[in-house]
């Protein structure tokens, strides 16, 4: 996580990571994306971030100024077990799948929403991952 820090310019921005079941990731996933099943990984946004168009002029690390340098970005929710199948599928380490998965939670942290962003937070992961040796 400090390495992520770093490389996003957090600060001592803190998030918070819990390790749960795929039960309770399902239930999670269900409650507040309306999908069924588990899934790898959740996040939680402390304060919800505007959707605004990122450009290559913006650092990645646009994160609002609450005059705070150690205030919560929120929490992320891990499923182990899924992780760990996950790593199996991919041929890494559970250790470092688990830390391409808080990458990937810190990003959701950020505003960032693979799922309507037309590919940038993909490119900005893939980057980063390129950087922090999680290629």
């Amino acid at each position: 996580m400090l390495r992520v820090r770093r490389e996003l310019d957090l600060k001592q921005s803190q998030v918070t990571v819990c390790l749960v079941s795929d039960a309770e990731i399902a239930g999670m996933n269900e409650s507040f994306r309306k999908k069924r099943g588990p899934t790898d990984v959740l996040s939680f946004p402390a304060v919800k971030l505007r959707q605004a168009k990122r450009s290559k002029r913006r650092p990645v690390s646009s994160v609002p100024d609450s005059g705070n340098t150690e205030a919560s970005l929120g929490d992320i929710a891990i499923a182990p077990a899924v992780a760990k199948r996950n790593a199996k599928n991919y041929g890494r380490s559970l250790l470092a799948e688990l830390k391409i998965l808080i990458l990937h939670g810190v990003l959701h942290l950020l505003g960032f929403d693979h799922e309507s962003d037309r590919g940038e937070m993909d490119r900005t992961e893939k980057k980063l991952r390129r950087r922090l040796g999680l290629a």
